[in-house]
């Protein structure tokens, strides 16, 4: 028995090191097809790189504008652009950006906590949230709790996130005056400068923007799950027995209703990078998210390129994290990973 045991724990490990590895590649090719989609997007654009560069007030001859475009090497064909590119990045080197002066690796270090603490902060905020509005509604269906909380579920779903965004700017930042109108920190003083309630004081909104709209789509679902396992039979029979409220959660309910909700907070990583960066834009936050706008905005293709592969490995790595997790909680994923 034991030997079967073994065997079998065997086979299981064997199959998620290659799920794993099956996934890593096809990540790869991802990252291949996505920055091409990129770079071909960006040399299409309307936005001129060097006019971006130079401004448009600038008069330079056409002989200044060679040599910008040689000395950026915008010269060459796209094929051989990108080409320069791909090579130089499998180098590690991600190249300069053209907006900010600096290699493409120090700008996205530079913004790259700030996001991942934005980020991070809602990530948890919505995730719990989320869970605990669904269980209250499902524990009292058809009750007030349960209107209040669908409604305020169905309208958040709906919201867009800047348009979120620019409410809680004016009525706290500018109409009651609670919190700072944007930025990581007051204007005018150095980064290192700056203390952590300053820091925290800029922070609360853009988090708080982020949080409530993730909560919505959690709080639905596992209300939907909750719903299903408080009417199954096994629950019917709980309660016979005499099982009620916080016992019968956490004996029957938890486990059934957290995987599915621990499932979507994990996919809900791509919707987050993409609200963090109406989130950051709306409140001047110096995040990834505003940079990418600004990148694209000022046709700068090496922060841009960088900037989308690591967004796409972000949410590569969520999605991954979700079916690990959930193959260590429910034997069922784990067997067909």
């Amino acid at each position: 028995m034991e030997r079967l045991k073994s065997r079998s724990a065997r086979t299981g490990t064997a199959g998620l090191v290659r799920s794993v590895t099956i996934r890593v590649l096809r990540f790869a090719t991802l990252l291949i097809g996505v920055s091409v989609l990129a770079f071909a997007l960006v040399l299409n654009s309307p936005v001129d790189p060097i006019q971006a560069y130079i401004g448009a007030d600038v008069n330079v001859t056409d002989e200044q504008l060679a040599r910008l475009r040689e000395y950026w090497g915008l010269d060459g064909s796209p094929i051989e652009q990108y080409s320069a590119w791909a090579r130089a990045m499998l180098e590690g080197d991600l190249g300069v950006s053209t907006l900010y002066k600096a290699p493409v690796s120090a700008v996205i270090g530079e913004r790259f906590w700030a996001s991942v603490a934005l980020m991070g902060v809602a990530w948890v905020l919505s995730g719990v949230l989320g869970y605990c509005l669904g269980v209250i509604a499902a524990f009292h269906r058809g009750r007030l709790a349960d209107r209040i909380i669908t409604g305020y579920s169905y309208v958040l779903s709906s919201t867009p996130t800047f348009w979120l965004g620019i409410i809680f700017l004016v009525a706290f930042a500018v109409r009651l005056g609670w919190f700072p109108v944007g930025l990581a920190g007051p204007h005018g003083v150095p980064a290192d400068e700056v203390t952590f309630a300053q820091r925290l004081h800029h922070f609360a909104l853009p988090a708080a923007t982020l949080s409530l709209i993730g909560v919505a789509n959690i709080a639905m679902h596992t209300r939907e799950r909750m719903t299903d396992v408080l009417h199954s039979d096994y629950v019917v029979f709980a309660r016979a027995r005499g099982e009620r409220g916080g016992s019968l959660f956490r004996n029957h309910g938890l486990r059934n209703s957290i995987v599915p909700a621990v499932t979507l907070q994990f996919a809900y990583f791509a919707e987050l990078f993409g609200g963090s960066v109406l989130a950051e834009t709306v409140f001047s936050y110096p995040g990834l998210g505003s940079t990418l706008t600004a990148s694209a905005l000022g046709g700068d293709v090496p922060l841009l390129l960088g900037i989308v592969l690591i967004s796409s490995a972000f949410v590569f790595a969520g999605n991954l994290i979700a079916d690990l997790i959930n193959a260590a909680i429910d034997p069922r994923v784990r067997n067909r990973l």
